[in-house]
This record gives structure tokens, C-alpha cells and sequence, in this order.
């Protein structure tokens, strides 16, 4: 199963007996792929959380630090079962390939699992599966280990509540991660109970464009220019904006439902 390199490519040698896998996923990042993460990337890769929303702006490098996460605890927890969905099977085909593009830089080489076309099998048979975008199709997994939800404010709620029994035998950890796309779906739910409801299940995490330090300021002006300022907060600023078909607000109607009486009928 090991890959066989020639001295030309020292990087990608298999890795020694005198350096296992590190269960640190900070440091299993710096030492099998040369990446260094920065505090924010750092706080995602080392959540101990069961439930996480990351809400990030465009260009953050969000798959890339799901992809690093997911070959993580695959290669830590032998025989376990990663799962990736996204809104479409070019989507998530780009993450199993950015997955074994990664795991090729360990000197692992990259197979399928036989079973699902888009798949990682590993040596300690761990299973990294990426996901087709419709709820028709993604039933039959147990026993999930982890679920990455990519670009989950574009996923239909309709494959939210089919994955989410998926995570009930292993007691799995599911991660959404997503740009906003207005207030409506499974993504901006649960990332608003926070403020309305005190909800606690949910590590939530935000990073603007503007606490990204590989995104110059001046592109960030040229885009404010270009897109118009809804369009820009919501792309690089992270916020969820209204519809553009609402004639009010969001939070306006569900404060007014909010103070309606109930209804007593006469028996």
C-alpha cells in the first residue's frame, strides 16, 4: 500500500516508524504537508467539538483545512468512516481530490474503497467517502465517524435530515462549513439559535475577510466596488442577509408571530 518515491522527491517518502501519526492536528498538518496554520485555521483543526459551524468568508482556505481534518481522523482512528457532502458530486469530488492529494504527501498511495466512486481507502482501513448532492442517493452509511457538510448554505435541508442519522451508532461529530447564502436553511438556523435561543450544541466559528491575512485590503476595496456592499458582507464578511424577494425583514415577521395570541374556538 505504500507509494514508492525516488530520492528526487524527499517530501513525499512514507512516513518513519520514529514519527507516528500526530494526534495533535495542528502539528499533523505542519509535519506531513508543510502547512502552517494561523489561529483561526489552529481553533478548527484542534476542536474537541461534537457539533461545529464554521462560517467563513471566500478564499479562507476552508476545504483545505476540512480535508487535512478528515484525513486526520482517519488515519488517527483505524477502521473509522468519514463522510463529505456537498451540494453537488463536482464538489465533492474536489474534496476527495484534494484528500488524496494530501494523503499522497504522506507516501500513502491513493486508492478507492471499491465500493463508492468517490472514496479514499486507507491502510488502516478507514474510509474517507465524498457524497453526490441529492438525498436520493446518499442512504445506506452507518457508523460515521465524522461528517464535513461543505458549502452547507447551498445543501438541500432535504439531505441535512438524511445524513444526520448516519452519526447515531458511533456517536459522530458533524461540521458545517459554509459562505452564507441569506437566511434560510439548516445553516443559518442552527448558526442563529445562538442569539435567539442560547443554544450551546454548536461551536461557532466566523472569520471575515478582513481577519484573513492572505487577502489583501485592496483587493477587498475592488470588490466592495465591483459586487455592491450586500453582496460583499455577505461573501467576505460572513454575514446572512435578507432575500432580495422579502418586502420585511426576516426578524421583523417572526417577532410580530412571535406576539400572536392563540386562537380559543367555542366548543
Amino acid at each position: 500500500m505504500w507509494c514508492t518515491w525516488d530520492d528526487e522527491h524527499p517530501e513525499r517518502q512514507p512516513p518513519k516508524a520514529e514519527n507516528p501519526i500526530r494526534p495533535d492536528a495542528v502539528e499533523f498538518a505542519r509535519f506531513h504537508f508543510g502547512f502552517d496554520a494561523d489561529e483561526l485555521h489552529a481553533k478548527v483543526l484542534r476542536s474537541s467539538a461534537k457539533r461545529g459551524i464554521l462560517n467563513c468568508t471566500r478564499q479562507w482556505g476552508k476545504s483545505t483545512v476540512a480535508a487535512i481534518a478528515a484525513l486526520h481522523r482517519a488515519t488517527l482512528q483505524p477502521g473509522s468512516l468519514v463522510l463529505v457532502a456537498s451540494p453537488t458530486e463536482r464538489q465533492s469530488g474536489e474534496f476527495l481530490r484534494k484528500a488524496a492529494e494530501l494523503t499522497a504527501r504522506m507516501g500513502v498511495c491513493p486508492r478507492g474503497d471499491g465500493k463508492n466512486a468517490l472514496s479514499l481507502l486507507l491502510p488502516n482501513g478507514s474510509r474517507i467517502v465524498g457524497l453526490p448532492g441529492t438525498e436520493r442517493t446518499v442512504r445506506g452509511f452507518s457508523a460515521v465517524s465524522l461528517l464535513v457538510i461543505d458549502e452547507a448554505a447551498r445543501v438541500p435541508d432535504e439531505m441535512y435530515k438524511a445524513l444526520r442519522p448516519m452519526l447515531a451508532v458511533a456517536g459522530g461529530d458533524l461540521w458545517l462549513l459554509s459562505t452564507p447564502n441569506g437566511k434560510r436553511g439548516f445553516f443559518y438556523e442552527n448558526w442563529a439559535q445562538d442569539a435567539e435561543q442560547g443554544d450551546t450544541a454548536w461551536e461557532r466559528i466566523t472569520v471575515p475577510a478582513t481577519e484573513c491575512p492572505r487577502i489583501p485590503k485592496s483587493f477587498l476595496e475592488e470588490e466592495r466596488r465591483q459586487l455592491g456592499n450586500q453582496w460583499f458582507r455577505q461573501e467576505y464578511m460572513c454575514e446572512f442577509g435578507d432575500d432580495d424577494c422579502r418586502m420585511f425583514p426576516r426578524e421583523l415577521v417572526r417577532a410580530a408571530l412571535d406576539d400572536l395570541e392563540p386562537l380559543e374556538f367555542p366548543n
